[in-house]
């Protein structure tokens, strides 16, 4: 089962670097949202420091969300995801292989790019840690849980605001833990509890997303 896995990963990741806009997009909102932040709060240290958290947090959230409404589309236009359901491979596999693809171009580099945006919003340097500890967790979760959203609106119209009303009140767990996690280790507190409570969700998204999208994905199909 590895082997489909890693074949189906590698698949999404050429068609995402031959079309590299949607990754590319989501990274750079993410850095412009934290990079005009600044200039609507004003440039206090104080502020800014203390935000800090809660801005990257919200952006990358936002930005992950950009490639989301396509994540399934482009198999559904060309039929691909027709013979993907009528393949040998379980569904389940398919779209673990495209959550990992959606992780790998867009979580991954908002990782790679946050903490220079935490610099610059001068953050404690405790937080750097928990900020990368708390991205690592959460993001996956994120595209996880996206992904069920994702299948759930494939072929209807105005799909991106389908998808907002979706999935926004579920990652609404993620983005408390992930902010309390980054400023419990900016003010030098236990950081365990919130790094065990992402876990936990993401292990619940784990055993939960990838079965309900594939089956949300057969029922598009049909």
């Amino acid at each position: 089962m590895l082997n489909p896995l890693l074949i189906l990963i590698r698949r999404d990741l050429r068609l995402a670097v031959r079309q590299g806009m949607d990754s590319m997009m989501a990274l750079v909102f993410f850095v412009l949202a934290v990079v005009l932040f600044p200039f609507g709060v004003g440039p206090e240290a104080n502020v800014l420091a203390r935000i800090a958290a809660g801005v990257i947090w919200v952006a990358a959230l936002l930005a992950s969300m950009l490639a989301l409404e396509r994540l399934f589309q482009a198999d559904y236009e060309d039929g691909s995801l027709e013979l993907l359901v009528l393949a040998p491979v379980p569904m389940e596999v398919v779209v673990a292989a495209k959550i990992a693809a959606h992780w790998l171009t867009t979580g991954l580099p908002l990782m790679a790019a946050a903490p220079l945006l935490a610099v610059l919003l001068g953050m404690e340097a405790g937080g750097f840690a928990g900020l990368l500890a708390a991205l690592a967790l959460g993001t996956p979760s994120l595209s996880l849980i996206g992904a069920v959203g994702a299948a759930l609106i494939l072929g209807s119209r105005r799909g991106g605001v389908l998808l907002s009303l979706l999935i926004l009140p579920l990652y609404i767990p993620v983005l408390i833990f992930g902010v309390a996690a980054v400023d419990a280790a900016a003010g030098g507190y236990a950081l365990q509890p919130h790094l065990l409570v992402l876990t936990g969700l993401l292990l619940a998204a784990l055993a939960l997303a990838p079965w309900a999208a594939a089956a949300a994905l057969r029922q598009a199909v049909e």
